[in-house]
């Protein structure tokens, strides 16, 4: 009679651990080999105890996830209705009646809660205007030339190949403006087109950002039209010109809203030596498509769009205010570089909330007063050498 040999218990138990548990944390529960001391039964209590406080600590994790999530949704849920109503009331109040609504109280309330996208580009394209009155039939001629390639683009050859080379770092995450993307054609023709429409400017770069966002917006034609009568407002004409004097004078009218409204900040700064061009000039000259996330650069393009340069340095102090607490811990390197790459995770409604507490009155003066007065009296209260990015 064959005996069949018994297997020691500690194989035994092993044999059950593999199939018991349902989580390495259930191993607590499990007595100890025979090879080593048995638990004691504090020690068995208090793993027990460890053991279901592991569990309910899961369960209650699970249970705020769950809630934030459906925080989340609810919260997708009224912006999806509060942009389909918004979209609604833009289409058949405000469009049709431009000329007579988009000044009212009202349709400025409407537009500082953000645009619809589907309305968005047509609204940036009324608000800016077509004071160079630009054909779409012009248009087109000067963007086939640019592709045909006649003697305008053998003449701006050094134009072009920085277009070229600024198109293939202008949204690099998004993969349609490089090279093969659905984009990049139309972005290298709109931009090409541009210098030779005003090749006593040519290109310049931060261009193809904002040139990349009109053409998410707007047909082609147009996107061309909004985008040189955009970079003909005085703001943008000074800074794609290097004008250095006027855009001292800007440096200098938003000092005097920086020091009224963040005084901690705007002295922390000034201690470490740190001036307005050195994270101004980026954010203009890309209109912050840049420096913000996509969907929070164009809430800013609806505001700039509605109040003109005056909230570009409002939102440059909405910025600093947003993240004041930190930048007053940091020096002058990594203020630098904190303002340069701004956090991805930034929130449009965060960014809003901080411009909001942001007032462009100093000494009951607005922003074009305070500008207009710098501008009046010349180089006072300017001086290149507070600038080093501006320095000849």
């Amino acid at each position: 009679m064959s005996v069949c040999p018994q297997l020691p218990l500690a194989a035994g138990r092993r044999k059950n651990l593999e199939f018991e548990p349902l989580s390495t944390t259930a191993l607590i529960l499990e007595d100890r080999p025979p090879n080593l001391p048995a638990k004691s039964m504090e020690e068995t209590q208090r793993h027990k105890m460890e053991y279901e406080e592991m569990v309910a600590g899961a369960k209650r994790r699970e249970l705020k996830e769950a809630q934030r999530k459906k925080r989340q949704m609810k919260e997708r849920h009224r912006q999806e209705d509060s942009i389909s109503n918004a979209m609604v009331i833009w289409n058949s109040e405000i469009l049709p009646h431009w000329d007579t609504m988009y000044g009212t109280r009202r349709v400025r309330e409407l537009w500082w809660q953000g645009l619809p996208p589907s309305v968005r580009g047509r609204v940036w394209s009324l608000a800016i205007g077509n004071e160079l009155n630009i054909t779409p039939g012009n248009n087109m001629l000067i963007i086939i030339s640019v592709i045909d390639g006649g003697a305008s683009l053998a003449d701006r050859e050094s134009s072009l190949d920085l277009i070229k080379l600024d198109i293939s770092r202008t949204f690099p995450s998004l993969f349609i403006f490089q090279k093969g993307g659905p984009y990049h054609d139309l972005l290298h023709s709109v931009l090409g087109a541009y210098t030779c429409y005003r090749p006593d400017i040519g290109y310049v770069q931060g261009m193809s950002f904002i040139a990349a966002v009109l053409i998410l917006n707007l047909e082609e034609a147009e996107a061309f039209i909004t985008f040189a009568n955009l970079l003909n407002k005085p703001c943008q004409m000074a800074f794609f010109r290097v004008d250095h004097d006027l855009m001292l004078k800007y440096f200098a009218a938003f000092e005097v809203f920086f020091e009224e409204n963040l005084p901690r900040l705007f002295n922390h700064f000034q201690t470490n030596n740190l001036t307005p061009d050195l994270y101004l000039i980026d954010w203009i000259f890309t209109l912050y498509s840049k420096s913000l996330p996509l969907d929070v650069a164009c809430r800013v393009w609806d505001v700039f769009c509605r109040d003109g340069e005056e909230s570009l340095f409002r939102t440059g102090l909405g910025i600093l205010r947003l993240f004041e607490e930190v930048l007053l811990q940091m020096d002058f390197i990594h203020i630098a570089q904190f303002l340069t790459r701004l956090p991805e995770d930034l929130q449009s409604h965060t960014l809003f909330i901080a411009m909001a507490n942001t007032h462009m009155i100093s000494r009951n003066r607005r922003w074009a007063q305070v500008f207009s007065a710098l501008m009046k009296d010349g180089n006072k209260e300017t001086d290149k050498n507070s600038s080093p990015a501006l320095r000849s």
